[in-house]
């Protein structure tokens, strides 16, 4: 690991001005931390956003899930009222992972990192959420722009998550046996403004699938799904699975999704 300033501000806005310069916010630690071991990444300061409380907690209200950027995995997937109000973004939570990561890991850094394969960008585009940062809000349509490169400006910190309450959703992932990052996640949706697929693992990061959302727009069932095949231009080839695989399963995905949802 190369050597790094750490910096633990205890407000949103110190943080912002702690930034400057070659910093990096760290959050869980899952991703950063192991990459810095590897020296596959560095930074001149790492600025640990573990001491600013306003960046935890979950609210729910009639229409909306918000989720504070430092809100574990493990604390989403056993809150009450995320259960009750998106029981699909629970059980996401509750998958990533094992215990000791859902235990780190925060929902702001899992975003912020933009694993081409992490659970939560399927469900920030398959719900339609929106990010919300210290400067702006953005469409989560709009967030994930490439492999691990996100819509986030220099020095703009993620501070909560806002999801709308879908009538129905759910999540289904094929995952890697060691990792349990998915080599094909789906997150489907029907709320007030129709119909959403939302896709990690396939391509070099998450998106939705408006070709299979067309098809649910008057049927969401799985068997609206039936003899659906997508293009497999794009999608990622590695050793755990080929282009052509990963776009079948992305139909497969979604229609066990749909399944689950009900």
């Amino acid at each position: 690991m190369y050597p790094f300033n750490y910096l633990r501000p205890t407000s949103v806005e110190a943080a912002h001005q702690s930034a400057s310069g070659d910093a990096r916010y760290l959050a869980g630690g899952q991703s950063l931390v192991q990459s810095m071991r590897l020296r596959l990444a560095s930074a001149e300061s790492l600025v640990d956003l573990g001491g600013i409380e306003s960046l935890r907690g979950i609210k729910v209200d009639a229409t909306s899930v918000t989720i504070g950027a430092m809100t574990t995995h493990a604390a989403v997937a056993r809150d009450p009222g995320v259960l009750k109000a998106i029981p699909a973004l629970a059980s996401l939570a509750g998958g990533i992972g094992d215990q000791m990561v859902r235990n780190a890991g925060t929902i702001g850094g899992a975003i912020a990192n933009a694993d081409p394969a992490a659970c939560y960008p399927a469900a920030v585009v398959g719900l339609g959420a929106t990010i919300v940062t210290d400067q702006r809000e953005i469409a989560g349509d709009d967030f994930f722009i490439g492999l691990y490169e996100t819509a986030l400006e220099p020095g703009e910190l993620i501070v909560a998550v806002r999801f709308p309450i879908p009538k129905r959703a759910a999540y289904v992932k094929f995952k890697q046996p060691a990792s349990r990052f998915a080599l094909v996640g789906v997150m489907v949706s029907e709320g007030s403004a129709g119909v959403r697929v939302g896709v990690t693992g396939a391509r070099a990061s998450a998106y939705r699938e408006q070709g299979l959302e067309a098809k649910l727009a008057g049927n969401f069932s799985a068997k609206a799904l039936d003899g659906a095949k997508l293009a497999s231009d794009g999608m990622n080839t590695d050793l755990h699975a080929t282009a052509e695989y990963r776009a079948a399963m992305v139909v497969v995905m979604a229609q066990r999704a749909l399944a689950a949802a009900g």
